[in-house]
């Protein structure tokens, strides 16, 4: 076995024969389908969740006037709801929450197909929302709960009252990171009746289910290139502030450099 000093791996890494590399991948392969049988195992015990009925009358504002919950279903019975830690006053939304939102317009349609309707929704009055959803370029539905208790009630938004005292309900316990604003994701369902419930919510690291770069960082060498949670996701920019990355900075060295000599 030899090992070879990798730019990608950023570690001397071990190179092994063909028939050595497909022993230990099957070995991986073992560990893969063990966690496979058990996400669809933990999907079957959220599906299996009791459900919670929303009694209380939230309005927000949207592009086409004021909502209720049960009308952001537009028409269908589920709802998928991003919790967008964009507060008032704030000049920008939260770059991990932009990050997830960065992979939402793609899946809105599979979504509609599979009788789920998208929104987020932060405190933010409206047109905060709107002047930073059209700087990103996002086209998914984006309302406001702002003078509402919506956010406080889904325990993504807390008083300065609440975060003074050091740890909040967050994340179903008490959460020694207080702020005011945190990210999370809900779902509901409405019945024929026009009845809306809360079937399931998830925060903290949960919400990296909207953020499929992620899956595919966790595929490549350097992974996601995070060495402890201190550093989670210190690399993540609004998708219009990222520096150029090294590929496309040689290119356009080359470029240039080309052009000049010709």
């Amino acid at each position: 076995m030899n090992t070879v000093q990798s730019e990608a791996g950023k570690a001397n890494h071990a190179v092994v024969s063909m028939d050595q590399w497909l022993a230990e991948r099957r070995a991986l392969l073992v560990h893969e389908k063990e966690l496979t049988h058990l996400r669809d195992r933990i999907a079957r015990e959220r599906r299996a969740l009791p459900w919670v009925r929303v009694e209380k009358d939230y309005v927000f504002d949207t592009l086409e006037g004021p909502r209720r919950l049960a009308e952001l279903f537009d028409g269908r019975s589920q709802l998928l709801v991003q919790h967008f830690m964009l507060a008032p006053g704030w000049e920008q939304g939260c770059p991990s929450c932009s990050y997830m939102a960065d992979h939402t317009d793609g899946m809105t349609v599979h979504l509609a197909q599979r009788d789920v309707t998208f929104v987020a929704v932060s405190r933010a009055p409206l047109a905060e929302i709107e002047r930073f959803r059209q700087r990103m370029g996002w086209k998914f539905r984006w309302v406001s709960s702002f003078g509402t208790d919506f956010n406080y009630d889904f325990r993504v938004s807390f008083t300065p009252e609440e975060v003074a005292t050091g740890k909040i309900d967050y994340n179903f316990g008490g959460w020694p990171f207080a702020s005011e604003e945190w990210p999370g994701i809900s779902a509901f369902c409405k019945d024929d009746t026009g009845q809306v419930f809360r079937t399931y919510s998830t925060y903290g690291r949960g919400v990296e289910v909207m953020m499929g770069t992620y899956n595919m960082l966790d595929l490549m060498p350097q992974g996601r290139g995070e060495r402890d949670v201190d550093n989670k996701m210190e690399w993540v920019r609004h998708h219009d502030r990222y520096e150029p990355s090294p590929a496309k900075a040689a290119s356009a060295e080359a470029a240039c450099c080309h052009h000049g000599n010709a």
